[in-house]
C-alpha cells in the first residue's frame, strides 16, 4: 500500500530527523509546530524518518481519525533529506523514487529538447 501513491491526494515529508518513538498525537504536534494548523486533511500523507534511515512512519487522516503507518526496510535505507526541519511536498514520481531508495531530488536530469532545436 505504501509504495503506491495513487491513494493519497497529497504527500509531504518532514525533512530532518523525527523521534520515531512518537505516536499519533506527538507526530500531529510536530506538524503543528512546523506551521501546519490542521494536519487532519483527508487523503494527505505525512512521512517522518528517524535517526536510522531504514524505517519511516506515515500519518494519514481518514475522516474519522488518524491512521499511523510504519515501514521498516529489510535491506537498504531511505534517501531522506536530513538537512532541515521543514515540510516538503512530493510529487507521485518523487514518492516512488523515495520508496525505491532513490533521492527525491536528482542531481542531474535530462532536459527536454524542442523539435525545432533538433532540425
Amino acid at each position: 500500500m505504501l509504495n503506491d501513491a495513487v491513494v493519497f491526494s497529497e504527500i509531504y515529508i518532514v525533512c530532518g530527523r523525527t523521534d520515531l518513538r512518537y505516536g499519533i498525537d506527538s507526530l500531529a504536534g510536530v506538524l503543528r509546530s512546523l506551521g501546519i494548523e490542521n494536519p487532519a486533511t483527508a487523503g494527505t500523507l505525512y512521512l517522518f524518518c528517524g535517526r536510522r534511515s531504514d524505517r519511516i512512519k506515515g500519518l494519514v487522516w481518514e475522516g474519522d481519525g488518524f491512521l499511523l503507518l510504519y515501514k521498516k526496510l529489510a535491506n537498504g535505507s531511505f534517501q531522506w533529506p536530513h538537512n532541515a526541519s521543514e515540510v516538503k511536498s512530493l510529487t507521485p514520481k518523487q514518492f516512488r523514487w523515495l520508496m525505491e531508495g532513490l533521492t527525491i531530488e536528482p542531481r542531474k536530469a535530462v532536459k527536454e529538447v524542442s523539435f525545432e532545436y533538433m532540425s
